[in-house]
């Protein structure tokens, strides 16, 4: 994997980069929509290797991030009931509701567990059969499967008393709403590596042909987006918007049929919320009639009208409207360790990765 992040085949390709870009027609903007992609691009500091003609915005890629704040205030009301032990992801733990967060929930002495995997939690269901144990699902068609395979054991061992509370969403239906939107000037797509890996390079094609627009699936490393964003800018040029899956030594056009008719399984597309992009018909996935009983959204808990941050303007990063420094808490009030915002939580947000990685790059 070394070529991969070969200095001299990245200093190649960014000369093919500028050499197309005097070709230009106009000044271009690329959107990743995968937060992975979002930090191997800050980290590798590929934006200072472009064109100043070629720019790239990060979009709704971090799951975490687009997971709006009702969800968080509707886990929490949940974690206030004494039955109910609450199982997340870290990132999740610190994102903030309309008022403070699950990590300030569990200081205050809700049981709220970080776990590794859904399996974890389907463990801590069997050694608490006296509690309801709730697992928060946030997250992509990457991590969907793991979930539904946690549902599937749950069943299997016969515990009634694991339970899900799914906040998952599906990429493609986020990105016809983007394209759609006629405040963005996208003139190509980053398409996300790992989830690709699951839902495959045919399920891009209808919104594609819907909207056509440059679009290429990418792998992680300088090499991996460098290749991309030289195929996005040739596109360009050559007055083409096609799908082009560069990723190929692990997405296939059918996906992962295997993991996917698991998900199909346990969920059923349904209407979903996202911060900054608000409701996508069909962006989110619910449990099957089947498996209602293990839904936490039947119990009866009250939680506030949610409240987005003051001052925070995560929502248009997401969208991709402005880049992380220019929402005015932007490391100042709003840092990896005083988060106001999502973005700023997770691992895979653009404030996160921007605060890291790009924020002195003007001045370097």
């Amino acid at each position: 994997m070394n070529g991969f992040s070969d200095p001299q085949l990245v200093r190649s390709l960014a000369r093919d980069i500028a050499a197309l870009a005097e070709k230009l027609p106009h000044p271009v903007t690329f959107m990743e929509v995968c937060g992975t992609h979002t930090n191997a691009i800050a980290a590798a500091g590929l934006r200072r290797l472009l064109p100043a003609n070629v720019r790239l915005i990060s979009g709704p890629g971090c799951p975490v991030c687009v997971t709006p704040v009702g969800y968080v205030d509707h886990a929490m009301a949940l974690a206030q009931e004494a039955k109910n032990l609450v199982a997340t992801f870290g990132d999740l733990l610190r994102v903030p509701a309309s008022s403070g967060s699950l990590e300030q929930a569990r200081a205050s002495g809700c049981d709220v567990r970080v776990v590794y995997s859904p399996r974890d939690a389907v463990e801590l269901a069997a050694a608490h059969p006296d509690r309801r144990v709730i697992f928060l699902g946030v997250g992509f068609e990457t991590t969907v499967p793991t979930v539904a395979a946690a549902v599937l054991e749950a069943e299997k061992r016969g515990l009634a008393n694991f339970f899900v509370l799914s906040g998952h969403k599906v990429m493609p239906p986020a990105l016809e709403a983007l394209l759609a939107d006629p405040t963005l000037r996208l003139d190509g797509l980053i398409l996300p590596g790992h989830v690709s890996v699951i839902i495959g390079a045919r399920a891009y094609r209808p919104v594609l042909a819907k909207y056509p627009i440059p679009a290429v699936i990418s792998g992680f490393t300088p090499v991996d987006v460098l290749r991309t964003v030289r195929e996005l800018t040739r596109q360009v040029v050559e007055g083409r918007a096609e799908l082009a899956n560069l990723y190929g030594r692990v997405v296939r056009e059918e996906g992962n049929p295997t993991a996917w008719s698991m998900v199909q399984e346990v969920f059923a597309p349904c209407d979903a919320r996202w911060r900054g992009l608000g409701d996508i018909p069909g962006s989110g996935l619910a449990l099957q009639e089947r498996f209602s009983t293990r839904d936490a959204g039947q119990f009866p808990v009250a939680w506030p009208t949610p409240r987005e941050p003051a001052g925070c303007r995560c929502g248009d990063v997401l969208r991709g409207l402005i880049d992380p420094p220019q929402c005015p808490l932007f490391a100042t009030a709003c840092t990896p360790d005083t988060a106001v915002g999502a973005c700023m939580v997770s691992a895979e947000g653009a404030c996160a990765a921007w605060y890291r990685h790009e924020r002195f790059a003007g001045a370097a």
